[in-house]
């Protein structure tokens, strides 16, 4: 069975209960991003219309088509220009965008959305069905190659019934298929920009290259200056804006800003209204008078994980013995200073399908010895793990080459910028690696069969190159299970194998943390870290 993307769900099970925030209080933050201003409470001054917004963060830009990439850098400028036929809000509750309405017919294998009428494009092409279709069809095209072709592959005929009504029909019943329509991959781009796209392909250029020179979607800002890899990126306000509300700011600027000391300095004078920040950087935030730190509760984790095509990774002792040796509360006491919750299974609190009782292998070097010694590697060896530059997953890589060193093993820390990065663990051109993910669906399958179904090697996600004809099966079985006591259940079973199995480490689950200027006010932090723009604006 080709995996699709996600399980079946009723829509109404859909709800996000975010347990981080049960632990947050400590005095070290808001819990949420309300107003995006850091404090949680009242508006600080009285708004004030236009101006540039300048948002920075370590990582490139790495494309401007959503079909195309799949990481969090890019999706947060892509969700500027771009809408979906739903979305989810900052409490992942789904809600309407370009869609009116959405039905199922009995069965639960076909689903008709109603969409809006008098939207259109930025380049002033019609939102239709037609619109629709022409997404859909090429995120699914072979030849395009999306990386998030995954969510949407379970579909067996798309049906144009109107100009404003459009049907899709399921190769088995899935009503979950409908939230991959509030992901990131189901962003509508302009038909016409689709069709110079596939010209572009058929002169000899790569997929992508037309929507990424020349992005148009339906979002609240549309696309001013920049290419994708520059340091910076614009974006102005498009007046025109289905809603008849349009976006308060004038423009927002998007920076790669890679140091985060320089990151911290543009706070400081004011070149940078909001910045991603580590927790090596909040004493350095704390000192700038007007700014203040935000923090987002999420249903990310962050992980290390092991090419298990590579030896001695294949051997499943040498995997839990790497994971036995990685003490998850010096991670976040020291390195995130308390900013994150440790992980017992890939699947967060707050996403459908979480297993409250799972446990992860424990914090226990000599029994990790003992493992390693089973394994012939009493002596230890030599590997590499490769990480992107953030100083985070720096400091990560760097803190487990002292706790390998108990073990004799000898760890080297190749960091690589971002795309670099991306392509490598996407072709499995690596050891051991440190990434994170986002269950951007709120349910279980995807937390899951992205990172360990055989289906998903390389960059779809499955960037250990993992295979468990077992698991696959009870991923399988799962996202077509209707029963729900039943899909539980198998989640469960998926979670104790993917637990004992170690090809990924969870060691936490993620806040987000970032700096703000105290002129700032409106910007929303969601959940699955996508910034919502439409809102901000600046006070006096």
């Amino acid at each position: 069975m080709k995996r699709n993307k996600a399980p079946f769900y009723a829509v109404l099970a859909l709800t996000a209960t975010l347990g981080l925030a049960a632990c947050a209080d400590d005095g070290q933050g808001d819990s949420g991003s309300d107003n995006g201003n850091g404090d949680g409470g009242e508006s600080s001054g009285e708004a004030v219309e236009g101006g540039d917004l300048v948002l920075s963060s370590q990582a490139d830009i790495v494309g401007l088509d959503p079909h195309q990439v799949n990481d969090v850098p890019s999706g947060q400028v892509q969700g500027q220009v771009y809408e979906g036929l739903l979305e989810f809000d900052e409490n992942m509750e789904l809600q309407n965008v370009l869609a009116e309405d959405y039905s199922w017919n009995d069965e639960g294998d076909v689903l008709t959305f109603q969409l809006k009428e008098g939207v259109t494009f930025h380049d002033g092409t019609a939102f239709n069905a037609d619109a629709v279709k022409a997404n859909i069809d090429r995120i699914t095209d072979e030849d395009v190659g999306s990386q998030r072709a995954f969510l949407f592959e379970g579909i067996s005929e798309i049906n144009v019934l109107g100009d404003y009504e459009i049907e899709f029909v399921l190769e088995e019943p899935d009503v979950a298929f409908l939230f991959s329509f509030a992901h990131g991959g189901g962003y509508m781009i302009s038909p016409d920009v689709i069709e110079a796209d596939y010209a572009a392909m058929e002169d000899g250029e790569q997929p992508y290259t037309a929507v990424n020179d020349n992005p148009a979607g339906t979002g609240y800002f549309s696309y001013q200056s920049g290419t994708v890899g520059s340091s910076e990126l614009v974006f102005e306000r498009y007046d025109d804006h289905w809603s008849g509300e349009p976006a308060i700011l004038d423009t927002v600027t998007f920076k790669t800003v890679p140091d985060a000391s320089a990151r911290l300095a543009e706070l400081t004078t004011g070149d940078s209204h909001f910045i991603t920040v580590d927790a090596a950087g909040l004493a350095q935030l704390e000192g700038i008078e007007d700014a203040s730190l935000n923090v987002t509760d999420s249903i990310s984790g962050s992980y290390f994980g092991f090419n298990t095509e590579v030896e001695p990774f294949d051997d499943v002792r040498v995997r839990q013995a790497i994971a036995m040796a990685v003490d998850k509360n010096v991670v976040i006491d020291n390195l995130l200073e308390g900013y994150g919750f440790p992980a017992e299974t890939p699947v967060a609190p707050g996403v459908i399908g979480h297993d409250e009782n799972a446990e992860a292998l424990p914090y226990d070097v000599e029994a990790a010895q003992e493992l390693l010694a089973e394994a012939g590697y009493e002596d230890g060896f030599s590997t590499s793990i490769m990480t992107n530059d953030s100083p985070a997953r720096i400091q990560m890589a760097e803190y487990m080459q002292s706790a390998l060193s108990d073990l004799n093993i000898e760890l080297e820390v190749d960091v690589v910028e971002w795309a670099t990065y991306l392509e490598d663990t996407g072709e499995g051109d690596h050891e051991m690696f440190i990434l994170g993910w986002s269950s951007a669906t709120g349910d279980a399958d995807y937390a899951l069969a992205p990172l360990y179904h055989t289906d998903n090697f390389g960059a779809a996600g499955n960037r250990a190159f993992y295979s468990n004809p077992e698991l696959d099966a009870i991923l399988d079985e799962a996202v077509a299970e209707v029963d729900e006591a039943n899909r539980m259940d198998l989640y469960v079973q998926a979670q104790e194998i993917a637990n004992e199995e170690v090809p990924l480490v969870f060691t936490h689950y993620t806040q987000y943390l970032h700096g703000i200027k105290d002129s700032v006010e409106g910007i929303i932090v969601t959940p699955t870290d996508d910034w919502v723009l439409n809102e901000a604006h600046f006070v006096e």
